[in-house]
C-alpha cells in the first residue's frame, strides 16, 4: 500500500536530518521530505540502508551509531528539520531484562534526541525557521508489558519536545511528537517471535491478539502515512501547532 502525497509542501532550500533513515518510517520521512525539496542528511545504522536511501532520494548518507553519543555530536547541525526517529526495541518481563539493553535504548531513543535537538537548534534560531519532528508511539502516552526500555525512552522524547517547543516558541522553532500505534516495519516485524514466546502464543497470532488487540481498525499503520503527517507538521498552516502529541494509532488511545 502507498499513500499519495496530500499536503501542499516546499521545503526547497532546507536541509533535513532523518535518523534511522536506512528503512521502515525513517526512510518514508526521507523520502517525503526529498519530495517537497529538502535536501535530506540519510543516518543509519546500517552504511548501505543510508547509502542507498541518500541515491533514491539525491541526500547524503552518514553511517553513525546513535548509542555513540560521540558520533551523535558530530552530526551536522545546520539542520532545517530534525526527524528524531532511530529505535530498537527489546521485549523481556522487568525481573529479566537485560540492563546493559535498557541503557543502549535510553542512549539511542532518549539521549540521542537531546544531543541532536541541542545541536540544531542554534541554527534554527539564526534563521528563525525550524521543525522538530520526534517519531515517538503510542507507548510514549500509555505503557505494555515486557518492554520497559522502549516505553521509558519514548515518554522521556515527550517530555524533550514539550521542553523544546516552549523554548523555541519565539525563535520560529515547533516542536511535536507523531504517536504511531504499530507500523508495518522491520522493528516490528523483528519483535512478533519475542512477543510469541513472552505471550505464550503462535508468532502467527502475534498481529491480531497482541498488535492490533487494542485498535479500534484492525490494521497496521503505513511508514508513509506517518511521513505525510510529517510533512504537515513542516506545512505553514502547521505553523502554530507545536508541543503537541499526534497520535496514528487507529485508536488506540480512544479506550
Amino acid at each position: 500500500m502507498t499513500t499519495a502525497q496530500v499536503v501542499d509542501l516546499d521545503l526547497t532550500g532546507r536541509t533535513a536530518l532523518v535518523t534511522g533513515a536506512g528503512s521502515g518510517i525513517g526512510r518514508a520521512c526521507a523520502e517525503r521530505l526529498a519530495a517537497a525539496g529538502a535536501h535530506v542528511v540519510v543516518v543509519d545504522i546500517d552504511e548501505r540502508a543510508a547509502k542507498e536511501v541518500a541515491d533514491a532520494t539525491g541526500g547524503r548518507a552518514i553511517a553513525a551509531d546513535l548509542s555513540d553519543l560521540d558520533a551523535v555530536d558530530a552530526l551536522p547541525s545546520e539542520v532545517d528539520v530534525l526527524v528524531n526517529n532511530a529505535g530498537l526495541q527489546v521485549v523481556a518481563p522487568l525481573t529479566e531484562f537485560p540492563a546493559d539493553k535498557y541503557t543502549l535504548i535510553q542512549k539511542v531513543m532518549a539521549e540521542a534526541p537531546f544531543r541532536l535537538i541541542r545541536l540544531v537548534l542554534p541554527h534554527m534560531y539564526e534563521r528563525g525557521w525550524g521543525r522538530i519532528v520526534n517519531i515517538s508511539s503510542v507507548h510514549g502516552l500509555v505503557a505494555s508489558p515486557f518492554k520497559a526500555a522502549y516505553v521509558s525512552a519514548k515518554h522521556a522524547v515527550q517530555g524533550l519536545s514539550k521542553v523544546t517547543a516552549l523554548e523555541g516558541a519565539t525563535h520560529g522553532v515547533t516542536s511535536n511528537c507523531i504517536n504511531p500505534g504499530f507500523v508495518r516495519t522491520p522493528l516490528v516485524d523483528k519483535q512478533i517471535a519475542d512477543q510469541a514466546a513472552v505471550h505464550g502464543i503462535a508468532e502467527s497470532e502475534v498481529i491480531s491478539k497482541i498488535l492490533l488487540d487494542r485498535a479500534a481498525i484492525k490494521e497496521l499503520v503505513e511508514p508513509a502515512e506517518v511521513a505525510e503527517l510529517l510533512a504537515y507538521l513542516c506545512s505553514p498552516p502547521a505553523r502554530l501547532i507545536t508541543g503537541a502529541s499526534l497520535t496514528i494509532d487507529c485508536g488506540w488511545t480512544a479506550h
